[in-house]
């Protein structure tokens, strides 16, 4: 199978960037759908193969608009935090359904879908049980359609990433932290591994019908990704570790704080471990980036993007 030309939904956030880079590399046509262009990144727009186009994903017209003549869809779109009730279902539930069920019914010969890792119907927060129903809803509408491979990430980390990069940035002017859920464990993974590995399956028979849980090679404490965050950014700061009671109510202050860093949904989601039940999958043809090999790369200042890949070259 040669894919010619893909629509990555969701292409204009923190991994979608990435992906679209490699797949320029490889001379792919891309096409980004975007509620407002010009709020895209120039670095994507720029790109010779990427059409950055204004659609509303949500919206049947538009996502047929975008999805049509595509050979392949990356399925990226995703939020953290509710900003109205039901979100999570709108973005992570019924979008993903409407993507499965257009790449159907246009004839598009391909979907890979992310969704998170630790998602379950029992989870106990809404993020991971919708990712969950997620899963569900894009395997029952692809079925008999595009072929299918989900990918479930731990915690992605990078230039630009809403994880790390927020903590450099509160280590900056916090002289104290005080730290919700220190004991959480992550494996955390560099989105260009991801970004890599979503290329890489498109055209890959053997990883059809797959799922694959992507993770870096070590597995941190959340108090352990903060030091190490402190340390590279040279602003250490005492940590002050909350119990589960101060972790929610700290989360429900950030809710009510015009910033909403962290919401009693992801203190919830932390309750579960985000480390992968196995290593690293063959199927990809290379092995992850460790995060210290990284992590200087983008909070110690400002690189270039091919900064990026002499890190993945140096490992």
């Amino acid at each position: 199978m040669e894919i010619r030309n893909a629509t990555i939904v969701g292409g204009s956030g923190f991994v979608g960037c990435h992906v679209a880079h490699i797949l320029t590399e490889r001379g792919v046509a891309v096409t980004v759908p975007t509620r407002y262009r010009e709020r895209a990144k120039r670095e994507l727009i720029v790109l010779p193969t990427v059409e950055v186009v204004e659609a509303n994903v949500h919206a049947d017209a538009d996502l047929e608009r975008v999805i049509g003549g595509a050979d392949a869809v990356i399925s990226l779109a995703g939020i953290l935090h509710e900003s109205r009730r039901d979100e999570f279902t709108r973005v992570h539930v019924d979008l993903p359904r409407r993507i499965a069920q257009t790449c159907k019914r246009l004839g598009v010969v391909r979907l890979v879908h992310v969704s998170a890792l630790a998602a379950g119907a029992d989870a106990p927060s809404r993020y991971l049980r919708s990712k969950a129903a997620g899963e569900a809803a894009v395997r029952e509408a692809a079925s008999g359609g595009p072929a299918l491979t989900i990918f479930r990430p731990s915690v992605i980390f990078g230039r630009g990433d809403s994880f790390l990069s927020m903590f450099a940035r509160l280590l900056a002017f916090l002289p104290i932290v005080p730290l919700g859920s220190p004991r959480a464990r992550f494996q955390p993974v560099w989105v260009e591994d991801v970004a890599q590995a979503l290329a890489h399956v498109l055209d890959a028979r053997e990883t059809f019908g797959e799922t694959y849980e992507l993770c870096g090679p070590k597995v941190y404490t959340l108090r352990e990704l903060v030091e190490l965050t402190g340390e590279v950014s040279g602003n250490r700061r005492p940590i002050i570790a909350l119990g589960p009671r101060l972790s929610y109510l700290q989360a429900l202050l950030m809710e009510l704080s015009p910033w909403r860093v962290i919401t009693r949904d992801n203190v919830r989601s932390m309750q579960v471990d985000n480390v992968c039940a196995c290593g690293w999958p063959e199927a990809f043809g290379f092995s992850p980036t460790a995060l210290e090999a990284v992590l200087p790369n983008y909070l110690e200042g400002p690189r270039s993007h091919y900064d990026l890949y002499r890190a993945r070259a140096s490992r």
